[in-house]
């Protein structure tokens, strides 16, 4: 029997929560569900939550910078080349151009923290 079935969150180590909630605060379109000196919490559409917390306080410790990696499915090629033009409108770090790869259309930005952002249109 399984009793871990269901993520409830997805917690990513930070070197400035504040710094981080403002960066996600902007890209997710909405203002975090908790928010402290250490720690934020994004609630998502989809249910699940997004945690941001400071690596200096994380026990057993974090290790900085990135690593991780949050996916964002959109509905359409023309979605996803949209996106890319708005995130590079407002300045954020590309890791990728829109390449086409064997799962969709894709391209990858990061966060301040090197964790990365990849959004894509899943091939038909």
């Amino acid at each position: 029997m399984s009793f871990v079935t269901d993520p409830a969150f997805v917690i990513l180590h930070v070197r400035d929560a504040a710094a981080s909630a403002a960066f996600y605060a902007d890209l997710l379109g909405r203002a975090p569900v908790e928010a402290s000196p250490t720690f934020a919490m994004f609630a998502l559409d989809s249910g699940l939550r997004l945690g941001l917390w400071s690596a200096a306080g994380v026990q057993p410790p974090a290790t900085l910078p990135g690593g991780s990696e949050l996916g964002f499915a959109l509905e359409s090629d023309a979605a996803v080349l949209a996106c890319h033009a708005d995130w590079c409108a407002r300045g954020r770090a590309m890791l990728q151009a829109p390449t086409r790869m064997d799962f969709g259309l894709t391209f990858t930005a990061s966060d301040p923290d090197g964790h990365r952002l990849r959004v894509f249109s899943p091939a038909g």
